[in-house]
């Protein structure tokens, strides 16, 4: 039916104005949301220190420390590692160097001027640190501290762009310029230069990022319909609720309601482009199978509404509030994805329910070509490869949930084999930057520690008892009390405190050293039990400690609130007992199976402490997905049809939509391994292999075969039983 014909019939003139009004008034949104979005970097929060919660105690001894001075708790290293002669001339020259740094102003990496930004080097730094030089003890290297004001870890310059990356890219070319001049060769590192190059890893998230994803689904989706112009509605939507999602979370994060880093960002616009396109799919389908029984395509549209609304609003609110749930993580930066992700859940379900249904309306039936459905004509759905894989289920349903059940069994049980106890800064690369190959070269020259101490915050009469401890102490190479400043001997006190630096053997941030923290504070515990133990090496093992609290939290409420969403759903308490059971399964087999690919294929050092909580909260909500969509179109032709009759019909109209939208899902989770982070690239990979895991086997195969071998008492205690 064309378009000229629909407004001859005054039954269809509201839906087709309707349509219009909608698509018009989404343009107009999209006009205020687009340039929201791109700004979206700029509100970026990245400094994992600022994450922990209030109770830890590096929080209580940065709170305690605070009155000594501001370098004891607001420097952040940037080290320059100097590699030549350490002659007492070199030293000298070294120095003199440092003194004149802060005042040049920000270049690029090749030492052009940026455009738009007249600050300097010494608008970031730490007044109250001085800026010293010293060599090693082999007289092979030089080592100058040039400490960036943690304060100013996500200030932004005058062109928008994050500070921290600018000012390392400007030191390390100043450096690199002093040093050639003096017969040294020069590596800027430290746990300032580290997250400048993290900056760096997060700053393709504007470009390649979204593009390569925008790419993937367009890939799929054209293969997927096999039409050269329906694929576009579909992107078009879910990039409309990108846009939108993006926008709001831009201004919850720039008036400090929400907290965004760049990993929420990454994972942001993957979820909503696979959300929306997954949600954009069953819309789709089940458009095209009601054009098939009505003439009128705006009847077909409203018939295929009410079929899809029920298990895509059940599906983002188990998804949204799944997310929500971080929000009882005692990590900041986990309570951060919480609302980010369900903001992107939500702005996918609102766009998808109507913008694209009024799209399709007023394209009509041709949006299909080549393969047009048209009314009366048969539904090839009907008759192809899931109508024989639910028939197959349906005959022999003991022996398929047996053999899947196995599977994941046994997949599951190298979940135990997993690492995530947490892995340095250093590790988080997939691709090694010149920090941390500047870090490693730091450590045949240096200890680990140089510059970045282990602090304890001690009174006056226990200092001298606690530096004696922990000079005995195994893997501390110095412990000396902080002083007014490199020229200063007298050991500074305030409020009859002190502040005693230990420096570690094994770099700061590394699994070693997060691990003597426990043993230091029992140490100094023992000698003063108001004493309270700080540094970079405190924020790591207290951040790893408070994710082990996060998932112990929220994993448990997290299967409770999607139980009893099932339970409403279905209403029914069996299917609900029986899905979450095959999801978690599902969860676990995948955590087996990454363990498997991390440590033997992709040879990372382990995994982020926070990683089994993200992987759970997208998989358990992602996972029940599927089961949704399959098992709401189950009990609808279960009315008609019964139990297993209904389950075959269900798997032979449902598989083919749910198996594209899982790979479209798993594809664009896949993209995010193209940004350098280990984090990134591990969520990436179980997230995909999850969920492919669940189309492919989970829905298709074992939840059938259950069905199939209980039949009608999985709907108990409803009526549907009988």
């Amino acid at each position: 039916m064309t378009t000229q014909e629909s407004l001859k019939r005054p039954s269809h003139r509201k839906p087709m104005w309707l349509a219009i009004v909608l698509v018009l008034g989404w343009f107009m949104v999209s006009g205020v949301t687009g340039p929201l979005f791109g700004q979206l970097s700029t509100v970026q929060k990245n400094d994992n220190s600022k994450f922990l919660p209030s109770s830890s105690e590096t929080e209580r001894f940065n709170v305690a420390s605070a009155s000594f001075s501001s370098g004891a708790n607001k420097s952040l290293p940037e080290l320059i590692l100097f590699v030549g002669n350490a002659t007492p001339e070199s030293v000298g020259a070294t120095n003199a160097f440092l003194q004149t740094i802060g005042s040049m102003p920000l270049v690029d990496k090749n030492g052009k001027a940026i455009p738009g930004v007249s600050a300097r080097i010494s608008d970031f730094l730490d007044p109250a640190t001085p800026l010293a030089a010293f060599p090693s003890q082999d007289g092979k290297a030089i080592l100058a501290n040039v400490p960036f004001n943690s304060d100013q870890t996500g200030v932004n310059l005058s062109n928008k762009q994050p500070a921290l990356p600018a000012v390392t890219d400007a030191i390390r070319f100043y450096s690199a310029q002093f040093a050639a001049k003096n017969g040294l060769t020069s590596h800027v590192t430290g746990i300032a230069a580290i997250l400048a190059d993290l900056f760096g890893a997060f700053g393709s998230l504007d470009s390649s990022l979204l593009l390569t994803t925008g790419l993937v689904v367009a890939i799929i989706l054209i293969i997927v319909y096999r039409s050269p112009v329906l694929w576009i509605l579909p992107l078009f939507a879910a990039g409309i609720a990108l846009s939108f999602a993006g926008a709001v979370v831009y201004e919850l994060a720039k008036n400090n309601i929400i907290a965004l880093d760049g990993a929420s960002q990454g994972i942001l616009s993957v979820l909503v482009l696979g959300a929306a396109t997954d949600y954009a799919l069953l819309l789709i389908a089940r458009y095209r199978e009601e054009l098939h029984h009505e003439e009128s395509r705006f009847d077909a549209m409203k018939n295929a509404w009410r079929g899809v609304v029920e298990p895509i609003v059940a599906s983002g609110s188990t998804v949204a509030i799944a997310l929500l749930l971080l929000l009882l993580a005692s990590l900041s930066n986990n309570r951060g994805l919480g609302p980010v992700g369900a903001i992107g859940i939500a702005c996918a379900v609102i766009t998808i329910l109507t913008l694209l249904p009024a799209a399709l309306v007023l394209f009509g039936r041709w949006i299909f070509w080549p393969r047009i459905p048209h009314y009366g004509s048969e539904d090839e759905k009907l008759a192809g490869l899931w109508s024989k894989i639910g028939n197959a289920t349906a005959r022999k349903p003991r022996q398929y949930w047996a053999a899947t059940g196995l599977l994941l069994v046994v997949f599951a049980g190298f979940a135990s084999t997993l690492h995530a106890t947490g892995i340095s800064t250093a590790q988080s690369f997939t691709k090694v930057p010149d920090s941390v190959k500047a870090q490693n070269l730091l450590l045949t020259h240096f200890s680990g520690g140089e510059g970045q101490p282990t602090q304890v915050w001690t009174t006056v009469g226990t200092a001298d008892a606690v530096i004696a401890k922990l000079t005995h102490t195994k893997g501390v190479a110095s412990v000396a009390a902080a002083t007014d400043g490199p020229m200063s001997q007298a050991p500074k006190i305030v409020d009859g405190h002190m502040i005693i630096n230990a420096t570690l053997i094994p770099t700061p941030d590394s699994n070693e050293a997060k691990n003597m923290i426990p043993g230091i504070r029992a140490v100094v515990h023992a000698i003063d039990p108001t004493s309270l133990v700080g540094g970079t090496s405190a924020v790591y093992y207290d951040t790893a400690k408070a994710a082990t609290r996060d998932q112990a939290v929220i994993i448990p409420v997290v299967l409770i609130v999607i139980a009893l969403i099932l339970g409403v759903l279905l209403r029914s308490v069996f299917a609900s007992l029986m899905l979450l059971v095959t999801v978690v399964l599902s969860y676990l087999a995948t955590l087996g199976v990454c363990a498997l690919v991390f440590h033997h294929i992709f040879h990372f050092a382990g995994e982020d402490s926070g990683f089994p909580l993200f992987a759970f909260i997208f998989l358990v909500a992602l996972g029940i997905d599927y089961n949704i969509f399959l098992m709401t179109r189950v009990r609808e032709e279960a009315k008609k049809l019964g139990t297993r009759a209904g389950m075959t019909k269900g798997v032979t109209v449902t598989g083919g939509v749910i198996t594209s939208a899982g790979i479209v899902l798993a594809a664009t989770f896949t993209v995010l391994g193209i940004l350098p982070l280990v984090f990134l690239a591990e969520i990436g990979f179980s997230v995909a292999f999850g969920v492919l895991l669940d189309t492919l086997v989970v829905r298709s195969i074992l939840v059938p075969a259950l069905v199939h071998q209980f039949g009608s008492k999985i709907w108990w205690p409803s009526k549907l039983q009988d």
